[in-house]
């Protein structure tokens, strides 16, 4: 169970009027009855597993909590699925390898994808990318090139761009672009819709699908930044408006009007974007500004699809031992089998 606060009753009784504010009173809210068994036992974990408040403005004990939670889930990745994981380096750039323990499938040897892992920009190498690169690898059957890009705040945007699109130059050497999937979460869905405006600024020619997952290449906005924290369990987010910027050291002192930036709020950077896969859980505090994705791409005639996993958390797939998860994978297996190149 979860609190929030209202009157649940009265929004069935009482006509809805829309207001600026609206004040909002303690009220329980059960978990959503979507949920299978196993992913309400999950949220219990998770909500166990969180980082300690007093360390949320240390930096190095972040590091090192979230480091230790990215063992954690890689150890459950590893139990579930068979993969070889190799570090290399790619145009300059660290990188580790993903091959399903298997082999890759024959439809899939001509084509690879890239992962761009999580972190709010400041962590999440290591462990935190073979979480995201494990599950697609082997439920694909396709080779996955997980970047280790530069991190925040020693680096500030557009390093991670850069570092993305250096690799992706690489791949061009072995694979057509169509044939090459972009896909990230958190940090890493924002960092992946900003590496194709900047592929484009480069002049490369574009990858054949995308996936921006709990994130994208817009500001956060909308309801979610607001209520999904309170839903979480959490301290409501106690700012009167959402700033027209991503809140990050990474986009520190970059302008909202940076097109290349913030490519979805850019109408060409729109309409430049390859078919488009965005998925969250729905009380994700992302999630608003993925809807709203979702539609400036369908206007601007790009193909996007938008899934929304109901009562389930920011980056829950990250949590393997659940069906929701499993069905995760799948979805953005299916999504690249259908829009990468068919040679």
């Amino acid at each position: 169970m979860r609190k929030l606060g209202f009157t649940l009753l009265a929004s069935f009784l009482l006509p809805t009027f829309a207001f600026a504010q609206t004040a909002v009173p303690a009220f329980t809210i059960p978990n959503s009855n979507q949920l299978s068994p196993e992913a309400v036992k999950v949220l219990d974990q998770m909500q166990a597993a969180k980082a300690p408040k007093e360390i949320s403005s240390n930096l190095p004990a972040l590091r090192e909590f979230y480091g230790k939670y990215n063992d954690a889930r890689l150890n459950e990745m590893r139990d579930i699925f068979k993969t070889v994981a190799t570090h290399s380096k790619m145009g300059g750039v660290g990188v580790d390898i993903v091959i399903p323990a298997s082999g890759i499938k024959a439809k899939n040897k001509a084509k690879v994808l890239i992962n761009v892992h999580g972190g709010a920009f400041m962590w999440g190498a290591g462990s935190g990318a073979l979480v995201e690169a494990i599950p697609i690898s082997a439920t694909m059957g396709i080779k996955v090139v997980t970047v280790d890009y530069r991190l925040s705040p020693e680096n500030h945007y557009p390093a991670a761009s850069e570092d993305v699109t250096a690799v992706y130059k690489e791949l061009l050497k072995s694979y057509r672009p169509e044939n090459i999937g972009i896909y990230g979460c958190s940090a890493g869905g924002v960092i992946t819709a900003q590496s194709v405006a900047w592929i484009r600024k480069t002049k490369l020619p574009r990858p054949g699908a995308i996936g921006t997952f709990c994130g994208t290449g817009a500001p956060m906005s909308g309801d979610s930044p607001f209520i999904a924290p309170v839903i979480g369990g959490d301290e409501p987010l106690n700012i009167p408006a959402l700033p027209d910027v991503i809140p990050y050291p990474y986009m520190m002192g970059v302008s909202a009007k940076d097109e290349v930036a913030y490519p979805l709020m850019n109408d060409e950077e729109t309409r430049n974007m390859p078919p488009t896969l965005l998925l969250a859980g729905g009380r994700d505090f992302a999630l608003s500004g993925l809807t709203l994705a979702d539609r400036k791409l369908r206007k601007s005639g790009v193909k996007s699809e938008l899934v929304v996993f109901d009562g389930l958390p920011h980056a829950f797939f990250m949590w393997a031992k659940m069906p929701e998860s499993i069905e995760a994978y799948k979805i953005i297996s299916d999504f690249f089998d259908k829009n990468l190149g068919k040679k």
